[in-house]
């Protein structure tokens, strides 16, 4: 129980920029996705 209430402590501290976290967190994703399959579309 002790990860849950870490990430419980962590979500309640940063609940402010949570979702922009969240937000730079998906970008990077997309990111990562084009430039893998960016070699085979050109």
């Amino acid at each position: 129980m002790t990860t849950y209430n870490t990430v419980k402590a962590i979500v309640k501290r940063s609940q402010d920029t949570l979702l922009q976290d969240a937000a730079g967190a998906a970008a990077l994703v997309v990111m990562l996705v084009v430039g893998l399959h960016l070699p085979s579309l050109m």
